[in-house]
């Protein structure tokens, strides 16, 4: 099935967009080529409200924030996962509002690390992070007028999760599914086995509206979904192809898989390239000496 990836976005940097009944998204002013346009938050209810994501360390989107918040009471702060584009400013929030911070847990690899091996992904983690209530698979939050319940969607991070808007068909889906690119999945932080765990997990859900962390909204999510895990499944054939073609390392995959992508994002390419080896090696398809890693020799299996 045909992923198609949908590029056309306003941020509308410094004011908030509705985007459902009772939710506004504002987009903070951090462009880049992970985030594309900056990070989404959302204001959700109409009385007393709730944010999801408040995003990064950014004075302004703090104020946009406010204006949109408009001095109604917030009763929860909801952070999918702790990248520092997404959690940092909780803390700032909570001084404002008073509200706690609800999130699945504080920050952690995916898998622990290996010796001698560095996580080159600590710059993006916020460390710092402690939600006041750790969130369970399937857990309801009531609000005053709406209802969220949690999906843990380990994947992107272990410590992802998703949220959905109850009886409305909306899921605020965070790095996880976003219409604008596929998600990264990087080790040690995240694992490609459970993200496509997790995305079986969503495809088994009846969303029509996914609301992301970065770019617009994904109006059709089964298809898109099914797109998605498509997409992966060549990559992975794509990764066989080369190792029974002769290539032996990452760099030497990254380079004929990735040829057209952006050079800043090779990188991060590396990185996902790594996630699908160790799932082939745990599955008996591609063998390596002891565990997976970046630099690493990789051969086919048998």
């Amino acid at each position: 099935m045909a992923l198609e990836f949908d590029t056309s976005f306003d941020p509308a940097y410094g004011r908030a967009v509705t985007v459902a009944p009772d939710v506004l998204r504002i987009t903070a002013g951090n462009p880049s080529p992970f985030t594309f346009h900056g990070t989404n938050s959302y204001v959700v209810g109409r009385d007393t409200l709730a944010v999801i994501d408040p995003g990064p360390e950014d004075d302004a989107h703090l104020d946009t924030l406010l204006t949109a918040i408009a001095g109604r009471p917030v009763s929860h702060i909801f952070v999918s996962h702790t990248h520092r584009d997404h959690s940092p400013l909780a803390a700032r929030l909570k001084e404002h509002t008073g509200a706690p911070t609800l999130a699945e847990g504080p920050h952690r690899p995916a898998r622990p690390l290996r010796i001698g091996e560095v996580n080159p992904l600590d710059a993006s983690a916020d460390l710092g992070f402690v939600p006041d209530v750790a969130l369970a698979d399937n857990a309801l939050t009531e609000g005053d007028g709406w209802a969220i319940r949690t999906v843990l969607t380990p994947g992107h991070t272990a410590n992802h999760a998703v949220f959905a808007l109850e009886g409305t068909g909306t899921l605020f889906s965070a790095d996880h599914v976003m219409a604008w690119s596929t998600s990264i999945v990087a080790p040690p932080d995240g694992a490609m086995a459970d993200y496509m765990s997790s995305l079986d997990r969503l495809l088994a859900r009846d969303d029509r509206l996914l609301l992301p962390g970065h770019g617009g909204p994904v109006t059709a999510p089964q298809r898109f979904m099914r797109g998605l895990k498509t997409h992966r499944k060549m990559r992975e054939r794509a990764i066989l192809e080369r190792i029974r073609a002769g290539d032996r390392t990452v760099k030497e995959m990254v380079a004929a898989i990735y040829r057209d992508t952006d050079p800043r994002l090779h990188g991060a390419a590396g990185l996902s390239v790594l996630a699908h080896l160790e799932d082939l090696v745990a599955r008996g398809l591609v063998a390596t000496e002891g565990e997976p890693a970046i630099d690493g020799i990789f051969t086919p299996a048998g």
